[in-house]
């Protein structure tokens, strides 16, 4: 199944955050990758970045990552970035988009 949502990067954090992502630690492809993550992009519209993934289980392939160290250690940095709330998981500040059209 496919997933897609949007965040906003406080724009005080913007470079740091391409900077982080257009140089992704070894270990946290891995760990996506093991997750269960497939077709993973991130789009960027000024500071809101839309992420788009595949996954056979979105909640358990964000489980994986969520108890994974270098995930914790990634998104200890990353989640300072975004400007919303976090009840401590990366992912409880996810509302996944409705996908409108799709040409296969």
């Amino acid at each position: 199944m496919k997933y897609a949502w949007t965040w906003n990067i406080k724009p005080e954090c913007l470079d740091e955050y391409l900077e982080m992502h257009a140089h992704p630690w070894p270990e946290i492809m891995k760990a996506h990758h093991d997750a269960g993550f497939r077709n993973y992009s991130i789009f960027q519209n000024g500071c809101q970045f839309i992420y788009v993934f595949e996954s056979d289980d979105a909640q358990a392939s964000f489980d994986y990552v969520n108890n994974n160290e270098d995930c914790k250690r990634w998104n200890a940095i990353t989640t300072k970035m975004i400007d919303t709330d976090f009840d401590g998981a990366i992912d409880s500040g996810i509302q996944y988009l409705h996908e409108a059209f799709y040409l296969e």
